[in-house]
């Protein structure tokens, strides 16, 4: 361990607040954890999830503006920055609900391990009606939020369940399609599916460093290497090639998408593709559709950028948001 390693924070915030509650209660939000199992006759899984809502008092209705159901993308979870998205919604006056996925951060698998997103849809989208089971919750608009591979599968569970379950997706940077400048050529994809079917473990795909290439800011990428569950292998075979499976499905049936949706992504992303962001736009059968492209911005948008860039595009999710649920109510 280096000097720097052992006075390094154990919160992304920094040191102070030391408490987490004390960190949300000082950005007008509270929080709580825990694990939900899934209902699967098939074998239960679980989940490790997180809430956010307003902080009771300071002016906010104790009733939320709406459901905000939040899925993080390949590598990530939600106890370390994902969750500073989250706390600004909440304190905005949402309620907010996330899991991490199979294979990341405290639910069941081996790390980075994710080798059907047909079972991790599943999984959600049980929990996800759960929370809107909830009596408290009736009749509140739901939305589903995504980054990244989040984004593709918030996609994956608007094509598998009925239109009027949501009241609109907010995409970050969606890997909805691999595109064809970063697609591996005929025969690495029909070789490595080949190997997957004997070792769909093996941490062997090739890839560059993904906090050099999406963490503009110098000293957010050490924050991020900190992430005390963050996977530091190669991707494993088996997950590559189900995101791989998963994209070419989504890319074949971007015009059956019809959720209300706002997608944004930065011009400079070199780990998801902004011009299928735009494909997504332009083919989506969506009435109420809209795409905002931020000129120099890479792929973590809502952390990895200077401030001043990360208040403009959540200042851009939140009026999207507030225009399609009830204004927000004060005590």
């Amino acid at each position: 361990m280096t000097q720097e390693d052992a006075h390094a924070p154990v919160n992304f915030w920094g040191e102070h607040p030391a408490m987490e509650a004390e960190y949300y209660a000082a950005l007008g939000a509270e929080g709580e954890s825990s694990y939900f199992t899934t209902p699967d006759d098939a074998g239960a899984r679980r989940l490790f999830t997180r809430s956010w809502r307003p902080a009771a008092g300071g002016g906010v209705s104790a009733r939320p503006r709406a459901l905000v159901f939040m899925v993080h993308g390949y590598g990530n979870d939600i106890s370390w920055t994902f969750q500073a998205t989250a706390v600004f919604l909440a304190r905005s006056g949402f309620a907010c609900f996330a899991a991490d996925l199979p294979g990341h951060g405290r639910s069941h698998g081996l790390q980075a391990f994710v080798p059907d997103l047909e079972v991790a849809v599943a999984d959600l989208l049980a929990f996800f009606r759960s929370v809107r089971r909830r009596e408290e919750h009736a009749g509140l608009p739901c939305f589903l939020f995504g980054e990244s591979m989040g984004g593709a599968i918030c996609l994956l569970i608007h094509l598998r369940t009925p239109p009027e379950e949501w009241a609109g997706a907010v995409l970050v940077a969606p890997m909805c399609r691999i595109s064809d400048r970063i697609r591996p050529r005929w025969p690495v994809p029909e070789i490595l599916t080949l190997v997957s079917r004997f070792a769909p473990t093996l941490p062997i795909v090739p890839t560059a460093d993904l906090i050099e290439k999406s963490v503009k800011v110098p000293a957010k990428r050490l924050i991020a290497a900190r992430n005390p569950m963050r996977y530091n292998g190669r991707p494993r075979l088996g997950t590559v090639m189900e995101l791989l499976r998963a994209t070419d499905e989504l890319g074949a049936r971007l015009g059956e998408v019809t959720i209300p949706f706002l997608v944004v992504h930065g011009s400079a992303d070199e780990v998801t593709d902004p011009a299928v962001s735009r494909a997504l736009y332009e083919a989506a059968a969506s009435k109420d559709k809209t795409i905002k492209m931020y000129d120099g911005m890479l792929h973590s948008m809502l952390f990895g950028e200077p401030e001043e860039n990360i208040e403009r595009v959540r200042g851009d999710i939140l009026a999207w948001l507030s225009e399609r649920c009830t204004p927000a109510a004060t005590s």
